[in-house]
């Protein structure tokens, strides 16, 4: 952390010193004027000399240029352009509030990105959706569905029909990163995968990457999906909602105070068993056949340099038969974000966030009760910093820390054979840092590199067993509370690069090395709710792999039609499968039950 500071220091300095030297940034937010919404990449533009940038995740822009007078257009798709006259003689911070065009609307889809982004940007293998794209996907009886959406782009294939899990690039379903709001969602499918755990109508948007993480992205060596729910209407009271034939919704946002707070509830909830109420049958009376989902978000300014936001998802499904059989399962996760401004270039965001996935099985069949539970739970905490040296350099750094609980399950039992049975809980801390460097360098070439280094620690309590050749435990280990039972770690290049051939086209090269060092267990082939998460052990290795593509990028008819051809070849080290008759159910020797290889995935990708 001390090294940590010092770099902050040493930046701000940096930029005292570039003030001295003849140039002035323009910094500030760009965001709905609406709703008061930060607007993801919007793009500020200095018409003369011709240079820009956009506005990062949080709608935070910086500019540098030389001093003197400029005119600057602020501009995102599908809203009105403003262009404000600006005497950079000193640096100045100036937020934009940008309205919706509403005379475009048959026309205009709103999208976060320039519209020649998909061309300039270093990123491959990535693709945004907004809801306004969404709302003209069709799925399952109607539901729009975020995950559905995903698996229609190239790269991406279902894992089972109608289901919510997802295969990237010849990756498994646990090598998916699924973030919302920063926290990860471990399980995110409703009613056995047909539907998933996000409801469109809290979705601010959606970034899907499965080609070269940048370096602030780790733990999971196929692909990121990051989610952002809205922040709610700083401005006025809204309602929003819907009638479906599976579930009814409803959103509600207003202000805290206005223009400076704004809350957002959000819930969804179907409702099948409510109709199953009004049978004679005594025993369908009883019956419970329901998922819900509810999302909370809060945020408030503090001043002109902080923010607090406080966010948090709930979600279950619950199936039940009368007194005899009950199946719950689900996920909850909270952030508490603070993004701050040490001067119009230093930016940080500093994040606390827990995420929780569980199950539970109930059986009674009066001779008998039954009950088994299972599960994984996080701590996290990340702190994000964004500096932007001048229009041709952005640096990025950062350090993630998370505090895993495995739970592989637990079997409570009262009458009847089975006896009660814990296997036991297992404890990981899983830490990373990372430093990027974006450099344009020339109109034609830009080049995004970095690197991460992360490191995991497998932690007591517990037991480790060393196996024969049949699998057989023949020596144990005891370990107690805080020692380190083994350690892993590596480092992970990333690079990508942009060559413009000409205003409409480009070629871009990218590799990207990752670790995973959580492994997600199941006999299915696709994900189900009793799956289980184990950690990297002494037996079982952190996953490793090495990803190289290859890309050209055109755009047609003055950007309204992008496409792309790329190709792609990854190397994936101590990939996990499963010996013949394996039996991983509350099983406390579940290494014996796994066996380790390599594998290779390649193909042609066009969108």
């Amino acid at each position: 952390m001390n090294l940590l500071a010092a770099l902050i220091f040493v930046l701000i300095q940096v930029n005292v010193l570039a003030q001295t030297n003849g140039e002035a940034t323009l910094s500030g937010f760009v965001y709905d004027g609406g709703s008061g919404e930060e607007l993801i990449g919007a793009n500020v533009f200095f018409i003369d000399p011709g240079i820009g940038t956009a506005s990062n995740e949080y709608g935070f822009y910086s500019i540098t240029a030389p001093k003197g007078k400029y005119k600057v257009r602020f501009s995102f798709v599908g809203y009105k352009s403003v262009e404000k006259e600006i005497d950079l003689t000193t640096s100045e911070k100036i937020d934009v509030a940008l309205n919706y065009e509403s005379l475009e609307l048959d026309q205009v889809v709103v999208e976060a990105e320039k519209s020649d982004e998909n061309i300039k940007s270093t990123i491959m293998g990535s693709i945004e959706l907004s809801p306004k794209e969404i709302e003209f996907v069709p799925v399952i009886l109607g539901e729009k569905d975020i995950l559905k959406t995903m698996q229609l782009l190239p790269g991406i294939s279902q894992a089972g029909d109608g289901n919510s899990g997802y295969f990237v690039r010849g990756g498994n379903i646990d090598q998916n990163l699924i973030l919302l709001d920063e926290a990860t969602v471990y399980n995110p499918s409703h009613l056995f995968g047909f539907f998933s755990v996000f409801n469109s109508d809290a979705i601010k948007n959606a970034k899907m990457i499965k080609g070269s993480m940048p370096p602030e992205y780790g733990g999971r060596i196929s692909s990121v999906l990051d989610i952002k729910m809205k922040e709610g209407n700083n401005q006025s009271w809204g309602f929003s909602g819907g009638i479906g034939l599976i579930s009814s919704r409803l959103t509600i946002e207003a202000p805290i105070v206005k223009d400076k707070g704004s809350f957002l509830i959000s819930g969804r909830r179907t409702y099948a068993d409510l109709f199953l109420k009004l049978s004679s049958d005594e025993k369908l009376k009883d019956t419970e056949l329901y998922f819900f989902d509810l999302n909370l978000k809060a945020n408030y300014k503090l001043g002109e340099s902080d923010r607090m936001y406080l966010s948090g998802y709930l979600g279950r499904d619950v199936l039940g038969f009368s007194d005899r059989f009950g199946f719950d399962w689900g996920n909850y996760t909270g952030t508490f974000r603070w993004n701050h401004l040490f001067n119009e270039k230093l930016f940080s965001n500093t994040s606390l966030i827990i995420s929780d996935y569980d199950y539970s099985i109930e059986v009674d069949n009066e001779s008998v009760m039954m009950k088994i539970t299972s599960g994984i739970s996080d701590i996290n905490f990340k702190s994000d910093f964004q500096y932007f040296l001048n229009t041709n350099n952005t640096i990025r750094f950062g350090v993630i820390g998370y505090h895993h609980t495995f739970v592989p399950g637990e079997l409570s039992s009262e009458g009847g054979s089975l006896n009660s049975k814990e296997v036991e809980k297992k404890y990981g801390i899983e830490l990373g840092a990372y430093a990027s460097h974006k450099y344009n360098l020339s109109q034609r070439l830009t080049l995004n590199y970095g690197l991460r280094y992360s490191h995991y620690l497998n932690m007591g309590p517990g037991n480790t067993y060393r196996y024969d050749q049949l699998g057989n435990p023949i020596d144990t280990t005891t370990y107690s509370s805080g020692d380190i039972i083994n350690q892993y770690g590596g480092l992970e290049p990333r690079i990508s690069s942009t060559y413009l051939l000409n205003d409409v086209s480009s070629m871009k090269l990218s590799y990207a090395r990752n670790y995973q060092y959580i492994h997600l267990l199941s006999t299915s082939t696709t994900s189900t709710p009793i799956d289980v998460w184990l950690p990297t052990t002494d037996v079982v290795k952190p996953e490793l792999s090495d990803q190289v593509a290859l890309g050209y990028f055109r755009n047609f008819d003055d950007n309204n039609w992008e496409t792309s051809v790329e190709v792609y070849y990854k190397y994936m080290q101590n990939q996990v499968d499963y010996v013949n008759g394996a039996d991983i159910f509350l099983n406390e020797f579940i290494e014996s039950q796994l066996t380790f290889g390599k594998g290779w995935s390649y193909g042609v990708e066009l969108l």
